[in-house]
């Protein structure tokens, strides 16, 4: 079943007034909006205090200070990456002749799977698909967005997630129902993402950072981990820690050799949330 997009979320690509989004919490620091120049496109970011965190290392968990940042208040929606993999900025008679090494070739069906496109996160991407998403979208808007290293996206999760873990303010029944507000998973998706932003703004102030798709994030090593799980993630398993590597069933039915550096043929769970360093 298909989620339908409320029209206040529409706000996030389609530029209209601030005020049709739903409030942040009180735990957000800042928002700052950013667009596409030349596209009636525009997002929301959210400013991520800075802190210290603990993160997995190669010989055990490691505490890493990080400094302020702005992180997306969604997941990066098909409106947006469409432009980068099918070169709307680039007028028609040119687009051939942008370099085929800089930009998504097609994917081998719809990129989207059916689920749905306009609202609903960007899926089936690669890592390295992300790096050259944010690298694009750093050169089109002049400001510095990134892939989150594990680091960042650990201190938003820590900030965002509060109640949907047990503690000695929460007990196990309302972190339950607090975490099914705020994510989709596999106990409520009905087995497919859904638009962004149709749950309840989490703790930070952001919307599906856990569930609803996997976000990539680059380890310290270097290693790109998707982070805070998916609409096929069980809800015991959905925390801030949650994370994966990519394996080689994400990509199994891809005919070519060698595999797509693009697309993840059996990822459909796999999308983005871009930072961006002020």
């Amino acid at each position: 079943m298909r989620a339908s997009l409320p029209s206040a979320l529409l706000a996030f690509t389609l530029a209209v007034p601030l005020a049709t989004l739903p409030p942040l919490p009180l735990a957000a620091q800042e928002i700052v909006r950013d667009s596409l120049p030349g596209q009636r496109l525009s997002w929301e970011l959210v400013r991520v205090p800075g802190g210290t965190v603990t993160v997995p290392g190669a010989d055990g968990p490691v505490t890493r200070t990080v400094e302020s940042f702005l992180i997306g208040r969604t997941e990066v929606p098909w409106e947006l990456y469409d432009v980068f993999y099918l070169r709307l900025d680039v007028p028609r008679d040119q687009r051939s002749q942008v370099d085929a090494r800089a930009r998504p070739s097609r994917p081998y069906g719809a990129p989207d799977r059916g689920f749905g496109h306009r609202g609903y996160a960007a899926i089936s991407l690669t890592h390295g698909s992300a790096v050259r998403f944010a690298a694009w979208l750093s050169e089109r808007t002049g400001h510095t967005y990134a892939v989150a290293s594990e680091a960042q996206w650990q201190r938003a999760a820590d900030l965002a997630a509060a109640g949907t873990t047990p503690s000695a303010s929460t007990d196990a029944d309302a972190a339950r129902a607090r975490l099914d507000r705020i994510a989709w998973h596999a106990g409520n998706a009905e087995g497919t993402p859904h638009p962004v932003g149709t749950r309840e703004a989490d703790a930070l102030g952001l919307f599906d950072l856990l569930g609803n798709v996997g976000e990539w994030t680059t380890a310290d090593d270097g290693t790109p981990m998707l982070r805070g799980g998916s609409y096929l993630t069980r809800r015991d398993d959905l925390a801030p820690t949650y994370r994966e590597r990519q394996v080689p069933a994400w990509n199994s039915t891809d005919p070519q050799d060698p595999k797509s550096r693009w697309w993840l043929s059996d990822g459909p769970f796999a999308g983005l949330r871009l930072v961006r360093i002020p």
